[in-house]
């Protein structure tokens, strides 16, 4: 049985790339859901994952920590994770690698939380260049490999990698111009992604040091979530 453990879908962005990528290309496995606690989760998370964070993958005698490893694995198993063709494979795994080892302002101003609307207090330009640059690349693969997706006409990983990004375009209002504009939309459209959204907003759960990070860097207008 492959089971993948992850944390609040409101807040884990690592979670939902595997996830969404597993559930939209139909790859069986059981869901297990560990909620963010107070302070460390290192213990709490050692218990399944060796490195005490999420998400994890476990497939019979195998444990695949990381999300990036997590593709990999799957990409031996499983047919579509990555681009069949040669160029746009290269360019998915070059795109999902910058995703996976940059766009630092980005994460720590605009953390993924998907059921609230936020207003930055200042949209300084550490974040301009994460933005401009996720603009560039994802016009690139659209056009380049002519969409409807990041590398082509099917969801594979590097759209995965990407897919956090979409809902922080949501929650924040970034701007994008060209046809990542049209793409964000699509993505919002896909199955696992709606499916993702609507149990964000049902969990009951608020972890504090994700809805302080949230307030230091804007305002909430708008909160979607269950009282």
């Amino acid at each position: 049985m492959t089971t993948l453990y992850i944390a609040n879908k409101h807040y884990s962005s690592w979670s939902l790339r595997p996830w969404v990528l597993m559930t939209q290309l139909g790859i069986p496995f059981d869901e297990q859901l560990h909620v963010f606690g107070e302070g460390s989760n290192w213990d709490a998370f050692r218990l399944f994952s060796p490195n005490g964070r999420v998400p994890c993958l476990h497939d019979g005698d195998s444990v695949v920590w990381d999300s990036l490893a997590i593709m990999e694995y799957l990409a031996e198993r499983h047919a579509g994770v990555w681009p069949s063709e040669s160029a746009a494979r290269t360019w998915a795994r070059c795109a999902s690698a910058e995703m996976h080892a940059g766009f630092a302002t980005l994460r720590n101003v605009c953390g993924m939380s998907c059921g609230v609307r936020v207003r930055l207090h200042e949209f300084n330009p550490a974040l301009k260049a994460d933005v401009a640059r996720i603009n560039e690349l994802w016009n690139e693969g659209l056009s380049r490999f002519g969409g409807p997706f990041l590398a082509g006409d099917a969801f594979t990983a590097v759209d995965a990698f990407f897919a956090p990004v979409v809902f922080r375009v949501q929650t924040y209002d970034l701007p994008l111009q060209g046809a990542a504009t049209a793409y964000v939309q699509r993505m919002l459209e896909l199955p696992a992604m709606r499916q993702w959204y609507v149990d964000a907003l049902a969990e009951p759960w608020r972890d504090r040091a994700h809805e302080a990070e949230v307030q230091q860097y804007g305002e909430v207008v708008e909160d979607l979530r269950v009282a």
